[in-house]
């Protein structure tokens, strides 16, 4: 199966090899390793299973790993970045999302190694160079964090 863009029973999902090509973000810093339910323009649901092997777990904290909420919120907002990047059909060697604020920012629950991250990312308004949006974190029914963020389009020079 192809997983570039595939249909399921729940929608449309943005595979890897998708994602590789809407956003310049790689290993390790690549927080999303799926898109599922995407709509263009609306919303999609970003999914990061979170291992070990992750390298911020070996300083945050040795004894017990916790993924930093700073991380979390950079998850939250690459999901916002492939749902805008497919929306628009951008090609980041020539135009790129870039984060540019966030707001209502909450931690709620530790996401640690082992968890299934899932992302809902929705578009609260968006014109044809900035968007803004409404995010969460899951780890099942658990909510990990929330916030609410904007990202502009701008030329790669």
């Amino acid at each position: 199966m192809n997983d570039a863009v595939a249909e399921t029973a729940s929608g449309v999902v943005v595979g890897i090899d998708e994602i590789l090509k809407l956003i310049p973000h790689r290993p390790p810093f690549l927080m999303i390793d799926r898109g599922e339910d995407f709509v263009a323009f609306r919303s999609m649901t970003g999914v990061k299973a979170v291992t070990i092997n992750e390298p911020f777990f070996v300083g945050h904290f040795p004894d017990y790993p916790v993924m930093p909420g700073v991380m979390l919120v950079e998850a939250i907002a690459q999901t916002g970045g492939v749902l805008m990047s497919k929306s628009m059909d951008l090609k980041f060697e020539q135009r790129a999302i870039f984060f540019t604020s966030v707001d209502n920012c909450r931690f709620r629950y530790p996401v640690r190694p082992g968890d299934m991250l899932h992302m809902p990312v929705e578009v609260l308004r968006a014109r044809p160079d900035v968007a803004r949006f409404k995010g969460r974190a899951l780890v099942g029914d658990k909510l990990a964090a929330e916030l609410e963020f904007t990202a502009v389009v701008v030329d790669r020079v």
